[in-house]
């Protein structure tokens, strides 16, 4: 059976990333994340999370969608949409007219994100997206 709720933990958040083979961060820097959330999602089978989403920003203007993850068994089951979903009607009951929503898709999945409406970039105008990793 499936449960929502806002749950995210850092334990969670380590273990469904570690599900998608992404790399982690360390726990008090991954709470310290978490607790500067706008909002964020867990999906649970019984009490087996099994996705994630969150989001980062401004709450009103400027909305940064992070961390869509679902576990690989659950992947082709609706648990991305139920997460896409949530984390959207949330930026649509914040935001004001005209506010920006980004995200970065990881290769081979921007098809899932088109059918929210998000457009790739670079188009005809709008420049490509950047990113720039802090190295210590």
């Amino acid at each position: 059976m499936l449960k929502i709720n806002n749950s995210l933990t850092a334990d969670i958040f380590i273990k469904l990333r570690g599900t998608a083979n992404f790399d982690n961060y360390k726990t008090e820097d991954i709470e310290v994340a978490i607790e500067k959330n706008l909002f964020s999602i867990v999906v649970y089978d019984d009490d087996k999370p099994i996705g994630m989403g969150r989001i980062v920003g401004d709450d009103r203007i400027a909305f940064f969608i992070k961390d869509v993850i679902v576990d690989p068994q659950y992947q082709h089951m609706k648990v991305g949409n139920t997460i896409m979903t949530s984390l959207l009607d949330y930026i649509k009951s914040k935001g004001c007219e005209g506010a920006y929503t980004g995200l970065m898709s990881t290769p081979n999945k921007e098809n899932f994100y088109k059918k929210y409406g998000f457009i790739e970039r670079p188009n005809d105008s709008l420049g490509s997206g950047m990113v720039k990793f802090l190295s210590k």
